[in-house]
């Protein structure tokens, strides 16, 4: 799994602009199974995901399509790790083969 670390690195008001395409973006990967949670920070100068396993790869390629990536006004950091616990009931996809 991951965690994406998004920082805005452009004012609140072009973050506001390309929010509803981002939005679009992260149902997409909510639908296909890829998210698993999404959200700003408090306060509000970025936004976390956390992504289901796959290869690094496929994650560096879905967040290059993100509008916020695409229109230059969040970087990322993303931070892999291993879930061995989960709360009971969180249904996560089964991880990807390589």
């Amino acid at each position: 799994m991951y965690i994406v670390s998004l920082t805005y690195v452009a004012p609140l008001e072009r973050i506001d602009d390309a929010l509803p395409a981002h939005r679009a973006y992260l149902d997409t990967h909510f639908e296909a199974g890829k998210f698993i949670a999404a959200g700003p920070k408090m306060p509000r100068d970025g936004g976390v995901i956390i992504a289901s396993h796959m290869p690094r790869e496929r994650l560096d390629a879905l967040l290059a399509a993100d509008p916020f990536a695409q229109q230059g006004v969040a970087s990322y950091e993303v931070t892999e790790f291993k879930a061995t616990r989960l709360a009971p009931g969180l249904n996560l996809p089964r991880p990807e083969t390589p």
